[in-house]
Parts: structure tokens; C-alpha cells; sequence
């Protein structure tokens, strides 16, 4: 056997290897959540009575819409936010701009520990209450860097003669930004925001030390049900919020492979 036919075997059964690893877990968590047992680990039977559990808990909609409202609402002032920033920096030439955009993506390297303590610091220092304001402003500037990071590079990726020549037909640079910029980065934008809402809904750290008892998300709520036992009415929570990160990165990631296919034609 050739050293190239070799690689083509390996290469398949390498990348099994590494899907299973990275799957299996995941997959084991929507297995169990159809385990008529109220262990964790030991199957002993298919149901699917957790989900109607989980659909009638009051406390566990409360904490979906909760996250719901938080996402959303984060998600979109980081829309807002990047948006502006990548459109702003990218069209800017100022001095320092690298360093500029490396300090706008730095929320995304920080440990979420550290951040955490950090909001919480701020907060109690400036008499800011802890609860659901406090959560969406610390949301909002973790999900930033997401939907800036998406709009830079569709900014990038555009041809500049494309605005030059509105701007020359006597068009202001408002209506060029209204009329051209955005129609072409808004798949980029959407894209961004659906990161930003997976992102928000995945939280658990951060939202831990800025939470207030009035004001609980559906992650602190598993990561509670966990810490006391559990069933696998966890599982099926966590499955439904798989299905619902998994839409939005799926999402994302058709608007981004779109919003590309609309740059490289517009050229």
C-alpha cells in the first residue's frame, strides 16, 4: 500500500475518532433524556414523559422566558454596537486601528471568571442593581466582539468602488451607508446577532455573579438541578437547548457562506 493510499484511510478513520470525542458526550445527554429512569447513566427504559414534565414546569418557563428576553435583547444591542463599530473602524482610517479592534474582540479571550468578578465589582461600585439590567449590559459586551468580528470581515471582503461609485452619482454618506453598506453586510449582521443569542444562552459564569434571586436563566437553572441530583428532566432541557444553539450557529453560518456569495458577485 502507498504512502498516499495510507493517508486516505487514515484520514477517514482520524476524523471518526475526533467526532466521536467531541459528539458522543453531547449525544449521551439526548439519549438520557429519554431514560424512563430517574438516574443519570443507568437506562432503564424509553419515555418521553421528562419533556411533558419539563413543558408543565412553571419554574423552568420562567427561567426560558427569562433567557429568552435576555438573549434577544443582547444580542441585538450588540448588533447595534458592533455594527457601528466595524462599519466606523473599518471606513475610519485612524491611527491605532489594530489596536483598536483588538481591544473591541478582547471580551472573547478574557476567562469568563475573571469578567465575571469584574462586572460584579463594577456593578457594586457604582450602586448599579444585580438582576436583569445588570445581565443584559454584561451579555450585550461579551456578544460584541461576535457580531464585529462578522461585520469587519464581510466590510473587508467588499469592493470599495461599490460605495465610490454611489458617492460619485452624488449620494451622501449617509444614504450610502442606508442604501448600499448595509443591504450587503446584513447577512453578516444576522449572523453575528445568532452567535451572539447561542452565546447568551450557553452563559453560566458570568450570569452566575451578576444574577439576582428574582432573576434566574434557564443555564444557572440546569447548572442548580445538577448540583442537586438531578433527573433527566435536566437531559431534556439540555437537549431542547442544544436543538436551539445548533439552529442558531446553523443559521449563522448559511448567512455567512450567503453574504460571501453576495460580495464575490457584486465584484
Amino acid at each position: 500500500m502507498t504512502g498516499k493510499k495510507k493517508r486516505r484511510l487514515f484520514s477517514p478513520i482520524y476524523l471518526t475518532l475526533v467526532l466521536i470525542v467531541l459528539y458522543l458526550p453531547i449525544l449521551m445527554v439526548v439519549i438520557y433524556s429519554f431514560n424512563s429512569g430517574r438516574t443519570i447513566g443507568a437506562w432503564q427504559g424509553f419515555t418521553t414523559g421528562w419533556y411533558t414534565r419539563l413543558f408543565g414546569n412553571t419554574l423552568m418557563a420562567d427561567a426560558l422566558k427569562n433567557s429568552l428576553i435576555l438573549a434577544l435583547l443582547s444580542a441585538g444591542l450588540a448588533g447595534v454596537i458592533g455594527t457601528l463599530g466595524a462599519i466606523g473602524l473599518a471606513h475610519g482610517h485612524m491611527r491605532g486601528s489594530g489596536f483598536i479592534e483588538s481591544l473591541a474582540t478582547l471580551p472573547m479571550m478574557i476567562p469568563e471568571l475573571v469578567l465575571g468578578m469584574a462586572y460584579l465589582a463594577l456593578f457594586t461600585a457604582v450602586g448599579v442593581k444585580l438582576g436583569m439590567g445588570a445581565l443584559i449590559a454584561t451579555h450585550t459586551t461579551f456578544c460584541v466582539p461576535y457580531v464585529f468580528i462578522n461585520v469587519k470581515s464581510r466590510l473587508v471582503g467588499m469592493d470599495p468602488a461599490i460605495e465610490e461609485a454611489a458617492r460619485d452619482l452624488g449620494a451622501s454618506p449617509m444614504r450610502v451607508l442606508r442604501d448600499i453598506t448595509l443591504p450587503l453586510i446584513m447577512p453578516s449582521v444576522i449572523s453575528g446577532m445568532m452567535l451572539a443569542v447561542a452565546m447568551s444562552l450557553d452563559d453560566v459564569v458570568i450570569s452566575f455573579f451578576v444574577t439576582s434571586a428574582e432573576t434566574t436563566t434557564l443555564p444557572l437553572k440546569v447548572y442548580t438541578g445538577l448540583r442537586s441530583g438531578g433527573t433527566p428532566e435536566i437531559n431534556a432541557l439540555s437537549t431542547l437547548m442544544l436543538v436551539a444553539i445548533f439552529t442558531c450557529v446553523a443559521v449563522s453560518q448559511l448567512l455567512t457562506a450567503r453574504s460571501k456569495a453576495n460580495l464575490d458577485s457584486s465584484r
